[in-house]
């Protein structure tokens, strides 16, 4: 199939506007980068010549990160991350930033840089920056990433065993939502041992898919055999015939199974006399369930602070929960929590505000309630009342914020918190309005 001269006078405009546009969307997203690095050196210069604790500069860091967050439109601990990532781009790698906003290089060659260059101390950045830019422009991101991390291992004044004890300092475990009530759990740890936890959920799960064999060649055994025993067995063989899932799903229902219930092998609490209390930790979440989810609907509940979760799921955890139940009325046309109410004694105020926000009430902060500090509004020191229209939930961060960094916050009626930025940028956080409502069935007013 050949094409006609139309045809490549087409292709050839589509090429040229697509290398067009790269290179202004190259320029464009190198200004942003060096616009948030000047918020970033403003907060440097704010804290210059007072106390020179990282707390203070991140403090600064924070109030600004906040104040740019808003038309950006993300979370203050987003842009905070941003604005760091961006200072350290336009200090660190001047020849990497000057050939991306010429878009000679792509913002994934830029990633690769940065990745590779993480571990080098900041005299041998100069001369990585260079080197990396001159590879960089020669391939693609994901063909110049060896290349990238030898040249960052030549470069590097240590050995990789002093450098292995080093990155181990930063072994973590974190949480990213991936959508449908689904995350991924990133465990960051030595090689070694992400390959030995691998290896040995792999073959447990070898062991229950020979398990189902198994269980499928006695099942045929025990066809022409009667009897309460047999009849009992055919029952758990069956069980254990009909588990369909792939080895991926084992891996990980395993995977769970061991975090959620198993005992750590070095347990700090341990004494002479038994276990230690690690073993009986057990984890803890928040999650607000109608009540018609309860009684049988396909509808989602609120993992608060995190996502919705499927109607099934959430009657399983609510037939498993050992703690007490909380009932929360709410208004039916505007979903506002108006009180709440338990069969247990607890104490009233903080079953109130935790059930009416719900999370941390910083704008764009979703970190749970159960998480949260409750803070005074007006503060204790200066008048405030312990009223719930004086109370909110903060998390450590925001309540942070609200005392050391130039943010205001008053309370309006209803929970409504006004928030003013060092600026002057005044903004509106309401409490969440839950997604279960009635709704009158005519043109009438609610009754509230």
């Amino acid at each position: 199939m050949g094409f006609s001269d139309a045809d490549v006078a087409e292709l050839a405009a589509v090429v040229n506007g697509i290398e067009s546009t790269e290179r202004e969307l190259a320029a464009v997203e190198v200004r942003r980068v060096r616009l948030l690095a000047r918020a970033g050196q403003v907060a440097l210069r704010q804290t210059a010549e007072q106390d020179r604790r990282i707390a203070v500069r991140d403090m600064a860091l924070r109030g600004i990160a906040a104040e740019v967050a808003g038309p950006a439109r993300r979370s203050d601990r987003a842009m905070q991350a941003q604005i760091g990532e961006a200072l350290m781009l336009v200090e660190n790698y001047p020849a990497a930033m000057a050939a991306w906003e010429t878009a000679q290089i792509t913002s994934r060659h830029i990633r690769e840089i940065t990745h590779a260059g993480a571990a080098l101390p900041l005299d041998a950045l100069s001369a990585f920056d260079t080197a990396a830019v001159e590879i960089c422009t020669t391939d693609i991101p994901s063909r110049v990433r060896p290349r990238l991390e030898m040249l960052a291992a030549d470069l590097h004044p240590d050995t990789l065993t002093e450098r292995h004890a080093a990155a181990a300092e930063s072994r973590r475990v974190r949480t990213i939502a991936v959508g449908e009530g689904m995350s991924d759990v990133i465990a960051t740890v030595p090689t070694v041992l992400a390959v030995g936890i691998e290896d040995r959920l792999t073959r447990q799960a070898r062991q229950i898919a020979d398990a189902r064999s198994s269980a499928a060649a006695r099942l045929r055994e025990l066809a022409g055999e009667d009897g309460a025993d047999a009849d009992r067995e055919r029952a758990r063989l069956e069980v254990i015939r009909s588990d369909t899932r792939t080895m991926d799903q084992l891996r990980a229902d395993l995977l769970c199974d061991l975090l959620l219930t198993g005992m750590p092998a070095i347990d700090a609490t341990r004494s002479d006399d038994g276990p230690g209390s690690l073993g009986a930790i057990r984890a803890h979440v928040q999650i607000t369930i109608p009540a018609t989810v309860l009684l049988g609907a396909d509808a989602p509940a609120d993992l608060v602070g995190h996502c919705p979760i499927d109607a099934e799921a959430a009657r399983t955890l609510a037939a498993q929960a050992r703690g007490p139940w909380e009932r929360v009325i709410i208004h039916p046309a505007t979903g506002v929590v108006l009180h709440t109410d338990t069969y247990q004694r607890t104490a009233a105020m903080d079953r109130h505000l935790k059930a009416r926000d719900g999370h941390c009430r910083f704008p764009g902060c979703r970190i749970p309630a159960i998480r949260c500090e409750v803070d005074h509004t007006v503060d204790w020191a200066r008048g405030g009342t312990t009223d719930v229209g004086n109370l909110a939930h903060l998390c450590q961060r925001h309540h942070s914020m609200k005392q050391f960094a130039p943010w205001k916050v008053r309370q309006l009626p209803g929970g409504v918190l006004e928030w003013t930025s060092p600026l002057g940028v005044t903004g509106h956080e309401h409490p969440p309005a839950h997604t279960v409502r009635f709704v009158a069935a005519s043109d009438s007013p609610p009754p509230f």
